[in-house]
C-alpha cells in the first residue's frame, strides 16, 4: 500500500487504519519533504547541541544525547528524507492515526538507514527517527518543547534563535531549524488547521494549536530577519485558585473572594500587562459559573478552557485574499446578545466592542467577563473610556463614565513583577459616580516589601479594611454573605 518506488527494499505491510485517522492538515499538500529534504542548506548550519528538552514517549535521559546538528547530520536527514519520501505514500499515511503513521515511518527510516549503512550511533539513529517523524506528522523543531509543560512561551525570532519562558524567566535555547523555508512551512501548517494562512500577501496570523496554545506568526517581508512566531502554552492540566494560592499569588482569603465574586454574578474586568496571567485566571474565575448557565465566549483565537457543559464559543475571523469577509470580536458581541446568553466571556477587549460587552453587562447579563491590558485599576477603566471614543461613538465623557461604572462590578488587577513571579495585586470594586468621575475601592491590594537573597520579591496582600463590599447584597442573594464576611475579616485579621 505505501510502496510507490522499491529503491530500498520492500516496506512493511501498514497497519490496518485505526477508526479515527489523522487530519488530512497534519499532511499537507505541499508536505515537510520542500522545507527539510533538500539536497543541502544554502548556508551550512553552524554546529548545535541537540535540544535539551525530550519528547515523552522517549526513554533516553536527555543527559546521553549526543550533540550531532551539524552540516553531515542535515546532509544524511536530507538523504534518508528523500529515499523515505521516494518509498512511502503520503495519500495512504493520511489515513492512519498518529501512532500508526509515525511507527510506519520509524521503520521505513530503519530500512533505509540499514540498506544505505550511513554510520550512525543509536542514539544517532534515535534523534534522526525523532526528527524525521516530527517534520512529516508534526511541527518539526517545535516538537520537543511543546511536551514540555514547564514552558510557558516559546518564542522564534527567524530560524536560527529560539527562546523559551521557563518560570518567568527567558532564555535561549538549543532549537534550530534548518532554515527560513522550514521554519515558514512549520507556521503555515500551524494556522492551515484553523482555516488560515498566512504568506507574502497576508503576513500577519493569528491561530492555535490543537490544545488550545495561542499562537502568532509575522513572516517576511514584514519579519526582516526571518519568520517570528510565537507560542503562548497553556498547561495540559487547567490551573485553579487553589494552586494560585499554592504558587502565592494570592493568599487562601483573597482566593475566597474571587470564588464568590465568580458565584454571585459580578461583573468582571481583568486587568494586566502582557503575560501577567490575565487568561489564566479568567479560566479559573469561570470555573465557579453555575453548570446549568449558557455561557458564550468571544476570542480572536479561541483559548478558554471552560468546564461548564452549556458553552458556545464563537471566534473572530481575519479577512480574505480579497478583503473581504472579516468578522470582528464587535460582531461577534452585537451577535451573541441574539442568542440567550446569561454569561458573556470576551477572552480580550481591544477596541469599540468594550461598548457592546458594557450593555450587555448593564441589560441583564450579569456575570460576564472580559480582560483587557491596563497597568491598574484606574488606567483599566480610562482604557475602557477611550476605547469607547476609538469607536466613534459621540457620546459626553461624563456619559460614558456612567456606562462604566453602572456595568462594571469588579476590577481585578494581574501583574507579572520583575522577578517572573505572577501575582493578583487588586481586587477593586466600582461603586459609582461622584462627579464626574468613577469611584473605586480597593478590598485588598500586594504590597512589596523588598527582595530576597535570591532577587525573589517579597510581599504580602493586605486587606484594607472594608467592612461590607458593595456587591454585599448580591453576596446575600446568593447565600454567600456569610462565607464573605468571614473571609474578609479573616484577611483583616492577618494584615493587623
Amino acid at each position: 500500500m505505501f510502496g510507490k518506488r522499491s529503491n530500498v527494499g520492500p516496506a512493511k505491510p501498514p497497519q490496518a487504519p485505526a477508526p479515527k485517522p489523522l487530519v488530512q492538515a497534519d499532511i499537507p499538500a505541499t508536505p515537510a519533504p520542500e522545507a527539510v529534504a533538500t539536497a543541502q542548506p544554502e548556508t551550512p548550519a553552524a554546529p548545535t547541541p541537540a535540544p535539551q528538552p525530550v519528547v515523552p514517549r522517549r526513554e533516553e535521559p536527555v543527559a546521553k544525547r549526543k550533540p550531532a546538528r551539524n552540516e553531515a547530520y542535515y546532509d544524511t536527514k536530507s538523504q534518508v528524507f528523500s529515499a523515505l519520501i521516494d518509498t512511502i505514500d503520503l495519500s495512504q499515511l493520511a489515513k492512519l492515526d498518529a501512532e500508526s503513521a509515525r511507527e510506519e515511518i520509524r521503520d521505513i527510516v530503519n530500512d533505509i538507514i540499514t540498506i544505505k549503512n550511513f554510520a550512525l550511533s543509536i542514539a544517532e539513529q534515535e534523534e534522526l527517527l525523532d526528527d524525521i517523524c516530527n517534520d512529516i506528522l508534526g511541527y518539526g523543531p517545535l516538537e520537543p518543547l511543546l511536551a514540555r509543560d514547564d514552558i510557558a512561551d516559546i518564542m522564534v525570532n527567524g530560524a536560527g534563535i529560539t527562546y523559551i519562558e521557563v518560570a518567568g524567566k527567558v532564555l535561549e535555547t538549543d532549537v534550530r531549524f534548518r532554515d527560513n523555508s522550514q521554519l515558514l512551512s512549520i507556521c503555515q501548517r500551524i494556522v492551515s488547521q484553523v482555516g488560515r494562512r498566512v504568506d507574502e500577501s497576508s503576513p500577519i496570523c493569528d491561530a492555535r494549536l490543537p490544545d488550545g496554545s495561542r499562537v502568532n506568526v509575522i513572516a517576511p517581508p514584514l519579519a526582516i530577519d526571518g519568520t517570528a512566531l510565537t507560542i503562548r502554552k497553556f498547561k495540559k492540566d487547567k490551573l485553579t485558585l487553589d494552586q494560585l494560592v499554592k504558587f502565592g499569588a494570592i493568599t487562601p482569603e483573597g482566593a475566597a473572594v474571587l470564588q464568590i465574586i465568580g458565584r454571585v454574578r459580578c461583573n468582571v474586568v481583568i486587568s494586566g500587562g502582557t503575560g501577567s496571567g490575565k487568561t489564566t485566571l479568567l479560566n479559573c474565575l469561570t470555573a465557579y459559573i453555575d453548570a446549568d448557565e449558557r455561557i458564550i465566549t468571544c476570542e480572536d483565537s479561541a483559548e478558554l478552557q471552560l468546564q461548564q457543559p452549556h458553552v458556545v464559543r464563537l471566534e473572530t475571523r481575519p479577512p480574505n485574499i480579497e478583503g473581504e469577509g472579516e468578522i470582528t470580536m464587535r460582531d461577534l458581541v452585537k451577535n451573541c446578545l441574539r442568542m440567550r446568553p446569561e454569561r458573556i466571556i470576551v477572552g480580550e477587549v481591544r477596541g469599540p466592542e468594550v461598548f457592546d460587552l458594557l450593555q450587555a453587562m448593564n441589560t441583564g447579563h450579569d456575570g460576564s467577563m472580559g480582560t483587557i491590558h491596563a497597568n491598574s485599576p484606574r488606567e483599566c477603566l480610562s482604557r475602557m473610556e477611550s476605547m469607547i471614543a476609538m469607536g466613534g461613538f459621540t457620546l459626553p465623557a461624563k456619559t460614558v463614565r456612567e456606562i462604566i461604572a453602572g456595568s462594571v462590578d469588579v476590577v481585578i488587577q494581574a501583574t507579572r513583577l520583575r522577578d517572573g513571579s505572577r501575582r493578583i495585586t487588586h481586587i477593586t470594586e466600582v461603586i459609582g459616580m461622584e462627579g464626574d468621575v468613577i469611584i473605586t475601592q480597593d478590598l485588598m491590594k500586594y504590597e512589596m516589601l523588598g527582595e530576597d537573597a535570591n532577587g525573589k520579591i517579597i510581599g504580602q496582600h493586605r486587606s484594607t479594611g472594608i467592612g461590607r463590599p458593595n456587591f454585599w447584597d448580591r453576596a446575600r442573594y446568593y447565600g454567600e454573605d456569610k462565607r464573605l464576611a468571614a473571609s474578609l475579616d479573616a484577611m483583616e485579621k492577618m494584615t493587623s
